[in-house]
């Protein structure tokens, strides 16, 4: 349950509030993974680059930091940056539409996020980050909240420089968009090089 103030009547922090939320419990308990709320909470006032995704999956449900998977690995190498700078909240923000891992349907496939957890937590998050130079949209559920729009993820990304030098919008770099890499040379050959740039000079 979202708590609004603690013993003292005050109101806590709000990566306190959204790490003890459980709002969804109901709803994971459903799932065929029939987990608990685990919500994975990374960021700090002061962050200079935004990271916005989808939700955690079932192996940062279990680490309980951003992006311990192969997602994180091709992520990273997208950025041009180390774990070591990844994991610096105080630069770096890791917030996606859903904090906690949704659970599988029963073909073993990522739920998406449930839609709840935006609407309590996020515009209050984004206030709360209010020194983001560069943001980062990582697929389509990102991009729709943040960029107002319902364009395909494709053509979001092929205009990315619509959106530069403060947005870019990425495909999910999982594993599952390999094939789509190799359909698109021109993401790795023209946005990566200016991405990876930009990174540079807010992180520097």
């Amino acid at each position: 349950m979202r708590s609004d103030t603690d013993s003292t009547g005050q109101r806590p922090p709000i990566a306190e509030r959204i790490a003890g939320c459980t709002i969804c419990a109901d709803r994971f308990a459903v799932t065929a993974t029939a987990h608990r709320p685990r919500p994975v909470v990374w960021f700090r006032p002061g962050a200079r680059m935004l990271i916005a995704g989808q939700a955690p999956g079932a192996r940062v449900h279990a680490s309980g930091r951003p992006f311990t998977d192969p997602s994180g690995d091709r992520l990273r190498d997208w950025l041009g940056i180390d774990d070591e700078t990844f994991y610096d909240r105080d630069r770096v923000a890791v917030v996606p539409m859903a904090f906690c891992f949704p659970g599988y349907n029963a073909r073993k496939a990522d739920l998406p996020p449930p839609p709840i957890c935006a609407r309590t937590w996020r515009d209050e998050v984004m206030a709360h980050l209010n020194e983001v130079q560069l943001t980062i949209l990582v697929g389509g559920h990102a991009q729709k909240w943040h960029l107002g729009t319902r364009q395909p993820v494709t053509e979001l990304v092929q205009g990315w420089r619509d959106h530069a030098p403060r947005t870019f919008p990425l495909p999910h770099p999982s594993w599952r968009n390999s094939a789509w890499l190799k359909r698109n040379p021109w993401f790795e050959s023209d946005l990566l090089p200016v991405l990876r740039s930009r990174v540079r000079e807010v992180l520097q």
